[in-house]
């Protein structure tokens, strides 16, 4: 299994306690987030008795090994748990790309994407008690209705990679 793990929780802290930080600069801290929640899931799995390895797209050799595609996957192949941490590693990204992207990578067979909601809207439910809950729903329909499910580069790179083609809830 592999997991990209986000780090808004850490980054909308900091974000709303200071309006003079550039969006590079942002998105960087974001970045160093990610590493911090991918630590803490880490050591929650590794105490619970999984094997893990944490990889990060920027380097920190002392904490996570480098992303290393070919590396990822012989883990993955041992049975590891691998966590994907530092997005892409360039600004600009969000983990929502970075999950399609590793998952286009490790030729993953599905994506997961997990929120605090059930399904795919066309709005948000925690807003809208009137939200309609799509069944199913394709790529281009995400695309056309500008569903905010993922953001739209990560939509475009599973469309693009012949990732599933729709997904169920």
């Amino acid at each position: 299994m592999g997991i990209v793990i986000g780090g808004g929780n850490i980054y909308r802290g900091v974000s709303n306690s200071s309006s003079n930080i550039d969006k590079v600069t942002g998105d960087h801290m974001g970045m160093l987030a990610t590493l911090i929640n991918a630590l803490a899931l880490q050591s929650a799995l590794e105490h619970d008795g999984m094997v893990t390895r944490l990889v990060s797209a920027i380097r920190m050799e002392v904490i996570a090994e480098p992303f290393i595609r070919r590396r990822s996957v012989r883990h993955l192949e041992k049975g590891r748990i691998v966590i994907f941490g530092a997005g892409t590693g360039n600004p600009y990204f969000t983990t929502d790309t970075a999950a399609a992207l590793r998952a286009v990578e490790i030729e993953a067979d599905v994506i997961i994407k997990g929120t605090r909601v059930d399904g795919v809207y066309d709005s948000d439910p925690e807003r809208n008690p009137s939200a309609f809950r799509f069944p199913e729903i394709s790529y281009l329909d995400v695309l056309q209705k500008d569903l905010k499910v993922m953001d739209m580069t990560a939509i475009t790179l599973c469309k693009e990679n012949g990732c599933r083609s729709s997904c169920s809830t």
